[in-house]
């Protein structure tokens, strides 16, 4: 049991779940029928891809997770686990997540080889470098919702940019909040992800905007310029209504400035990604057919 928790542990299962998730959910926007078997390689697969660049990411972070009090009792820093355990997991965990990915098609298994390389070779490494990090680390981190349609119809356009696109610029006021409720402990470890490296009125103005961006992106398909990719005017309304809610909290903290303002923020951008996500998913299924 303690092996299986460490494991949890090693891939942030709930943070791979999360992501697997927004490739299902490009899946099922894209897909005309379903393919249960593909459903579940794309699941397999994708948390074999997102638990692997956890892995190495802990792996090569092992020292400087031992300085923060939120990272310090993983199972690398901690020595639960050892440093050679956890590369021939990461290693089995990618070959497993290419080996299935391509097995849906060639493509996956590319944008998911890059997810792998991108945050691992360049977010982590230079997270202690700049704050230009979370600019990098959002590719890896837009890829799985862009990935089901690739996965569904082995085809990148302008649809699967546009979901790309939509989580990319979600990405900067959903850890830019992150960076600014943890800024004391990433500080130990030398870290720090806010854009002036301030918990300052810049910052939060960033937020702001970024929120901007990806509500007007969120709504764009409803224009009809997307290809395939389509939104009703009702879908399009609860999704402004939804980045509507997302921005509130981004003005919150630009005029509060705090801690709290910050961790309200960050729950309303999961929420609201969430949300956007599974309004797709309706509209797709329920509306357009």
């Amino acid at each position: 049991m303690s092996t299986f928790k460490d494991f949890l542990e090693l891939t942030k299962a709930r943070l791979a779940i999360s992501v697997v998730f927004s490739s299902l959910a490009g899946y099922l926007i894209a897909a005309d029928s379903y393919d249960l078997m593909v459903v579940s390689m794309l699941f397999i697969g994708g948390y074999c891809m997102v638990g692997a660049s956890n892995a190495f990411n802990q792996l090569i972070e092992k020292d400087i997770d031992s300085l923060m009090d939120r990272t310090k009792n993983r199972p690398i820093p901690s020595l639960r686990l050892s440093t050679t355990s956890a590369f021939l997991v990461s290693v089995l965990l990618t070959l497993l997540g290419i080996i299935i990915l391509y097995k849906i098609n060639p493509k996956t298994a590319l944008f998911g080889a890059i997810s792998i390389f991108i945050y691992t070779c360049l977010y982590t490494p230079l997270k202690t470098k700049t704050p230009l990090s979370v600019f990098v680390g959002a590719f890896p981190g837009a890829i799985p919702f862009m990935l089901g349609w690739v996965a569904a119809t082995n085809n990148f356009g302008i649809e699967a940019g546009t979901l790309f696109a939509i989580q990319f610029f979600w990405q900067f006021p959903h850890f830019w909040a992150l960076g600014w409720m943890l800024h004391d402990d990433y500080k130990k470890a030398g870290i720090n992800m806010l854009p002036t490296k301030n918990k300052d009125k810049a910052t939060a103005l960033q937020t702001v905007l970024y929120t901007i961006w990806m509500i007007m992106i969120s709504v764009f398909p409803v224009s009809g310029l997307t290809g395939e990719l389509r939104l009703t005017i009702f879908s399009a309304a609860l999704i402004g209504l939804i980045g509507l809610a997302m921005l509130y909290f981004s003005i919150n903290l630009y005029n509060k400035m705090t801690t709290e303002a910050a961790k309200k923020l960050f729950t309303a951008s999961v929420v609201c990604l969430t949300l956007v996500q599974v309004i797709y998913v309706i509209d797709k299924m329920f509306l357009w057919n």
